[in-house]
């Protein structure tokens, strides 16, 4: 093949871009990857990796204002701020540097630059306005696929709108230059949680509102409301069905007209505002609309298989809607290619798909919700199991929290997990792998769980589903 001609060209160099370019090379494809910005895309660069730094920060810094209960002393703990984000950028910039080694390694070419779509043959031709020189490149290949991801939403007609200084969304919430006295979240997905969070331990007076009538709406209303709990037990003030009218900076400040749940409004007052509200596909300027490609509420519209309805072309990752995840990205983008090459691969199950939030405490869950279930016409059985049961727990000084699992009463089916409290994000692997495996009951009562470990709850919960927890 010519160096402009190849078997396939990705947009997008994020972690579902970058593993569909790594598994076509495994399969033999001759691969490119076209990137506007930085190879990881948003996610090691700004947004999953790069704000677990931060928060890796934030829950030190709360140990150490524990650690006199642990037997140790630390006299007038504090922080630098501006080291806090030179470690989370640093972190950020050593994975990006691995992403372009990764592609070294598969042979996958790396095109610097911004890419349109025109129509052509087996697959649209992609043009590239190069990174460096600002000259068009045509390239063409046997199969295109689109991972571009998605930004922070914004509402410019209700003045949510950010402005990069008293009005943030996630980028610039991760790298402040001073530490905000006040501040207030608009939003309160995982996002805005994460943050409220990270702020609220470094000691800023947080406000989040929240549309609806809990946090974390895509959690299990028993979860949401433990975490509403908790955030407020560490002075966060949370305003659930509430919405924003409006925002007016002044010298240092922004008021926020606030319109609460019994009709009233109320004005706030903080130093900075994070915009939280969602997400938006990236879809423009790529001639999508030429091809005809169909795109619904700011997503690519893709089956399961990445497949968007035009020869050739395929869409994955954020671009094509939620859930928002990198995990879900990555999975999709080799689902894909396998599919392109002939193999025999499943569309994804996104109820198989964990979510996770790392907040303090952090919240962690996969498949429906006991709501969901019931919505769904199952007769469910739920078994619960709290963290102050569990002997690592106590001895962690992390006695708060929750194990709950949602079974098919009649088949036993484990339809779900839900989690709250310290490393439930690492815990929740081990039933996202029985869900996939479509384990029942059976088979996780007989599992044997190491004794003394955090993943004892989750073997207890299953039990307390049926009538037989042992430790509580």
């Amino acid at each position: 093949m010519a160096d402009n001609q190849f078997d396939l060209i990705v947009i997008g160099g994020g972690p579902g871009g970058y593993v569909a370019a790594i598994r076509a090379s495994q399969l033999g494809m001759k691969t490119a990857v076209v990137e506007r910005e930085n190879l990881g895309g948003i996610c090691l660069n700004w947004g999953c990796i790069p704000t677990k730094a931060l928060l890796r920060t934030s829950d030190i810094y709360h140990l150490f204002q524990r650690a006199d209960e642990f037997g140790l002393k630390a006299d007038n703990i504090g922080f630098d701020i501006e080291k806090v984000v030179k470690r989370s950028r640093g972190v950020a910039g050593r994975l990006s540097s691995g992403v372009g080694h990764l592609m070294k390694k598969n042979k996958v070419t790396v095109i610097e630059g911004e890419a349109r779509l025109e129509k052509g043959k087996p697959a649209p031709k992609v043009i590239v306005k190069g990174k460096k020189d600002g000259k068009d490149a045509a390239y063409t290949a046997k199969h295109v696929i689109l991972a571009t991801g998605a930004r922070a939403r914004t509402i410019p007609q209700a003045g949510l709108e950010p402005d990069g200084d008293a009005i943030w969304t996630y980028r610039e919430a991760m790298v402040p230059e001073a530490m905000p006295k006040s501040l207030l979240v608009i939003g309160s997905g995982a996002i805005g949680m994460e943050f409220a969070s990270f702020y609220r331990t470094l000691g800023a007076d947080v406000t989040v509102v929240e549309m609806v009538d809990r946090i974390l709406p895509a959690e299990d209303a028993e979860i949401s409301g433990l975490a509403e709990k908790s955030f407020k037990k560490q002075g966060m003030t949370i305003l659930t069905g509430a919405q924003v009218g409006g925002l007016k900076k002044s010298k240092g400040k922004v008021a926020a007209e606030v319109k609460t749940k019994d009709g009233k409004t109320q004005t706030i007052e903080v130093e900075k505002v994070i915009l939280a509200i969602g997400i938006t596909g990236n879809t423009e300027g790529l001639g999508l609309e030429a091809l005809g490609v169909k795109i619904e509420r700011g997503h690519v519209e893709a089956d399961g298989y990445g497949r968007t309805g035009v020869d050739g072309l395929y869409a994955i990752g954020d671009v094509t809607g939620a859930p928002w995840l990198a995990h879900k990205a990555s999975h999709e983008g080799v689902i894909c290619m396998e599919k392109i090459a002939g193999q025999d691969v499943h569309p994804m199950d996104k109820t198989n798909i964990p979510g996770c939030t790392y907040c303090h405490p952090q919240i962690a869950s996969v498949g429906l919700t006991e709501a969901k279930a019931k919505e769904a016409g199952h007769e469910v059985r739920v078994g619960r199991f709290p963290f102050v049961g569990n002997g690592k727990a106590i001895a962690l000084g992390e006695d708060q929290g929750l194990i709950k699992t949602v079974f098919d009463k009649k088949t036993g089916e484990l339809l779900g997990a839900h989690m709250i409290g310290a490393e439930v994000t690492e815990l929740i692997q081990g039933y996202a792998v029985a869900k996939t495996l479509e384990t029942t009951e059976a088979e996780l009562m007989h599992t044997v769980f190491p004794h003394p470990t955090l993943s004892e709850m989750m073997h207890e919960s299953v039990l307390d589903a049926y009538g037989r927890a042992l430790h509580y």
